[in-house]
């Protein structure tokens, strides 16, 4: 069993980089599409919407680059493609969307899809003794958990 220049058994960290790229590419496609909904948004909730969104995506643009950057610690190259994201994402491309409601649906959908990706992420990595990437999830998902309940409650679920 060979270990990495972190001590990390490098068959996990082979596993752990392409579920690292997974999710990647997961986010990169939801970003993108948060994108779409600030830059679209229209209706009564425009101005509170508009900026919800804009701290969204901020938000997602630096869990890309942690994502990409942990890929690089382990020891391989984060996914840098478009065609890469959109043939590995789960999450949905969405297009000219304008309503509130649809975006944060889409939004919260999105969210339970990471969040799942990212709690089979944090047993791989425990199992690897891979206590960085643990951590990463960790923060996510417990940070998620809080949006997705925010987001529910606007939305009067």
């Amino acid at each position: 069993m060979g270990k990495n220049f972190i001590g990390l058994d490098t068959e996990k960290t082979a596993k752990l980089a392409d579920s690292l790229n997974d999710l990647l590419s997961n986010y990169q496609i939801f970003y993108m599409n948060v994108r779409g909904y600030h830059w679209n948004i229209k209706g009564d909730n425009f101005f509170e919407l508009h900026v919800k969104f804009e701290e969204l995506y901020d938000d997602l643009l630096l869990k890309i680059d942690e994502i990409a950057e942990r890929v690089l610690t382990l020891g391989h190259r984060p996914a840098h493609a478009y065609s890469t994201y959109i043939e590995r994402s789960e999450v949905p491309e969405r297009k000219d969307v304008s309503d509130g409601k649809e975006a944060m649906e889409n939004i919260v959908e999105s969210f339970a899809k990471l969040i799942g990706k990212q709690r089979e992420l944090l047993s791989l990595a425990g199992e690897a003794e891979d206590e960085g990437t643990v951590a990463l999830m960790s923060d996510y998902i417990s940070q998620q958990e809080k949006t997705v309940w925010m987001y529910r409650s606007y939305l009067g679920h």
